[in-house]
């Protein structure tokens, strides 16, 4: 069982794009029951068309997502989870994600989630509010500014009446 240290709980409950909503005795739990693991360059953590059976989350490294006709791969990095739609939907990947660089994570399997929100229901909240809106942000950036531009043309349709 891992042991996560000050500079990890540090940064995985700071972290930008994690999962925000987790405290840090929620991240103790996490790494107490995870499996910390290490992909080099070129290593696939999520495989595409495969179900994964539980989640990563990134303590060092990058690792890029590749989605199918999309050139330029969103990266993952330090304190970010990949795997989770895989999860949610309990269906095969959408997308494969690769190690860029090695990548450093903790492994935490569907079995081992499903006892820790069983045991502690405000953690499963937390943990399924912050996929929530890391999902909305990953898919508003998706979207990109063709989002802000319907908002003007809205804007400029209703100032015209």
């Amino acid at each position: 069982m891992p042991k996560v240290t000050e500079q990890e709980l540090s940064l995985l409950s700071s972290a930008k794009n994690g999962l925000v909503y987790l405290t840090p005795n929620d991240w103790m739990l996490f790494a107490d029951k995870a499996i910390r693991v290490t992909f080099l360059k070129g290593q696939i953590l999520v495989h595409r068309g495969k179900k994964s059976n539980g989640v990563f989350i990134v303590l060092s490294g990058i690792a890029r997502v590749q989605i199918p006709a999309k050139v330029v791969s969103p990266e993952i990095g330090p304190g970010e989870i990949c795997g989770e739609m895989s999860f949610l939907e309990d269906a095969p990947a959408s997308a494969n994600v690769v190690a860029h660089q090695e990548v450093q994570a903790y492994h935490l399997d569907r079995p081992a989630l499903e006892k820790l929100f069983e045991l502690f229901p405000h953690l499963g909240s937390r943990f399924y509010r912050s996929l929530a809106v890391n999902l909305s942000r990953r898919l508003r950036e998706l979207i990109g500014p063709r989002a802000e531009l319907g908002t003007s043309v809205q804007k400029l349709h209703l100032d015209k009446v």
